[in-house]
């Protein structure tokens, strides 16, 4: 089985107000020793019998700040460390950062595929947010990655934002269907309650917007308001918040809900190997120390037990708007958790009674029109 990599940058130029991910806003002068730092990562992970990489995903933070020649370095390394087979390579950029320099450039280092973090095309709620970038930049963005040769662009979107209404939404899905990428990411906004909007909304305040979130309803009306004009453009729909041109699906994605193996590098980058999961330090400080001094920057690892494996195989193959292979399932864990699979499929056919499951053909799937709640449709069938 091939392999797929994955690169975390945790930088950015600001902390958007939602945002509780593992990133920092620090001196430029911190990038050159980080990327320095990743190398060493990748190049100790060489082996005598090289693995075949087919997916690259650099993300963060915001991976489009570091100089091109530092991302052309890390895929060198990974070159040299690893065999790659059709690669797909993607980084994450934001609209202000990309110039025509960095376009052509990222193309000549590798890439060939953008995750464009436009979030909305309304200014009033990308400024709420905290973003950088403002309507205008996404249009620029856009044209400069095509002038420089890149055919797979995907834009994502959050349905919540601060200010949003319907008006506005609309607006925005009919923006990123003009752009016509080939890949959309819808994400509803969740309120994380470390972040400094989720901080807010818990105490009641109004700081960051947070008595301007709609309501959960309304962020549901959103996402199936998308939903439909993407079919309707001729996107299909393959994952809960992901839609993709025919062919273009996120090979990279596809292997974190098919349970396949990836290695991380980087500062709070994750790895499984089908059996083990592990992570580095979160702190770019002490992960930098670990790699000039030679130790390992690992800080968290765990053997998966039959137990979490099959909650992971339910809640992630779930994902999936084709759902997952029970009758597979079954075959490969009912004997190491007789009881616990007893459990599951009783708490399968009651969620089917309720119209949030379907079964056929040994595949269980959501039902699309409870896409909306599949968190909780997870925590019914899981806890």
């Amino acid at each position: 089985m091939t392999l797929g990599v994955y690169i975390q940058v945790p930088f950015c130029q600001t902390k958007c107000t939602y945002c509780n991910f593992h990133t920092g806003v620090v001196s430029r002068d911190r990038y050159q020793p980080y990327a320095e730092a990743v190398c060493r990562e990748i190049a100790g992970a060489a082996s005598p019998i090289p693995e075949t990489v087919d997916t690259v995903y650099v993300g963060g933070g915001t991976p489009s700040l570091f100089d091109p020649g530092a991302l052309a370095r890390i895929l060198d390394t990974l070159r040299s460390t690893y065999r790659t087979e059709s690669p797909e390579v993607t980084l994450e950029a934001d609209p202000e950062t990309i110039t025509p320099a960095k376009a052509s450039a990222w193309i000549a280092a590798g890439f060939n595929r953008i995750s464009l973090g436009a979030q909305s095309f309304d200014d009033c709620e990308l400024q709420a947010a905290g973003r950088m970038h403002r309507r205008a930049d996404i249009f620029s963005a856009v044209e400069l990655l095509r002038a420089a040769g890149f055919r797979n662009i995907s834009i994502d979107l959050i349905a919540g934002l601060p200010h949003q209404t319907p008006e506005s939404w609309e607006e925005s899905v009919s923006q990123a269907l003009r752009i016509r990428p080939e890949h959309v990411s819808v994400y509803m906004l969740e309120i994380d309650t470390d972040s400094r909007l989720g901080k807010e909304s818990l105490a009641g305040g109004s700081r960051y917007s947070a008595s301007a979130i709609p309501d959960d309803d309304t962020i549901a009306d959103f996402y199936e308001s998308a939903r439909q004009r993407l079919a309707e453009a001729g996107y299909e729909h393959y994952e809960i918040s992901n839609w993709a041109l025919p062919g273009h699906r996120s090979r990279h994605n596809l292997k974190y809900w098919r349970r396949e193996p990836y290695a991380g590098f980087g500062a709070g980058a994750h790895a499984f190997d089908g059996v083990s999961r592990w992570a580095n330090a979160h702190e770019s400080d002490r992960y930098v120390a670990c790699m000039e001094q030679g130790s390992s920057p690992r800080e968290q690892s765990e053997v998966l037990t039959p137990p979490q494996a099959l909650d992971e195989e339910m809640f992630l193959g779930l994902r999936m708007i084709e759902g997952i292979d029970f009758a597979r399932i079954e075959r490969e864990l009912a004997a190491e958790v007789p009881r616990r699979m007893d459990i599951l499929r009783e708490r399968i056919d009651y969620l089917r009674s309720l119209g949030f499951l379907e079964v056929e053909d040994g595949r269980i799937r959501l039902v699309p029109d409870r896409l909306t709640v599949s968190n909780e449709v997870f925590v019914q069938l899981l806890s």
